[in-house]
C-alpha cells in the first residue's frame, strides 16, 4: 500500500477574500466552505473534499523566504486535461499580471504564476504515454522555454494529458472488517 497523490494544499495568506477571487478568477476554483479567516476551495470537477485550503495571517506578514533563505515549499502543480486550457490559462494568467514563466520540461509543458502573496504555483500539461519517446523522455533531464503553439502543432490542442493517478481496485486487498 502506498499514496497516490498529493490530495490537497493548504497556504497561509494576508488576506483570505483577496486570495480567493484571485484563484476563483485564475484557476476556476470554487468555494465550497468559507469562515472567518479561512476558506476552502474545489478545482473544476473536482470531488475531492477541497483542493486548496486559505488561512488568513494578516496585512503584516512577511514574504515567503523559501528557496532565497530558508527551506521550505517551492511551488504547487495543477494539471489541466488539454494543451488548450493550458493555453487559455496563460492568456488569463497573463492578464491578470500574475504569469511569471513558462517552461518545457520534456514530458510536462508548464507554466508559472504568482498568487496575491508571491506564493508560486505551476499549471501543467502531461504528454500521454502514448507520445513519449526517447527525445521526449531523455529531455526531462533539462528546461527550455515553452513553445506552446509549436506543443499544439505536434500534440493536438483538445488531446488530453497523461491520466496521472489510476487506481487499480483489483490489485488492491479486500478490506477486513474492524474487531468489535
Amino acid at each position: 500500500m502506498s499514496v497516490k497523490r498529493l490530495n490537497h494544499a493548504v497556504l497561509y495568506v494576508r488576506d483570505v477574500e483577496r486570495t480567493v477571487k484571485f484563484y476563483e478568477e485564475a484557476l476556476g476554483f470554487r468555494v465550497d466552505v468559507q469562515f472567518a479567516g479561512a476558506a476552502f476551495l474545489k478545482a473544476p470537477g473536482s470531488n475531492n473534499d477541497h483542493d486548496l485550503g486559505l488561512f488568513e495571517v494578516g496585512p503584516d506578514a512577511g514574504p515567503s523566504l523559501a528557496g532565497r533563505s530558508t527551506v521550505g515549499l517551492y511551488h504547487l502543480a495543477w494539471e489541466v486535461e488539454t494543451l488548450s486550457e493550458l493555453e487559455e490559462l496563460g492568456r488569463r494568467l497573463g492578464r491578470m499580471g500574475a504569469l511569471v514563466g513558462a517552461s518545457d520540461h520534456g514530458t510536462t509543458k508548464a507554466l508559472y504564476a504568482n498568487d496575491p502573496d508571491g506564493i508560486e504555483f505551476e499549471v501543467s500539461w502531461l504528454v500521454p504515454a502514448e507520445f513519449l519517446d526517447d527525445d521526449t523522455l531523455k529531455a526531462r533531464a533539462g528546461v527550455r522555454p515553452l513553445n506552446l503553439p509549436a506543443e499544439i502543432e505536434r500534440y493536438g490542442a483538445d488531446t488530453p494529458g497523461l491520466q496521472t493517478v489510476l487506481y487499480d481496485r483489483a490489485s488492491e486487498p479486500e478490506p477486513q472488517p474492524r474487531p468489535a
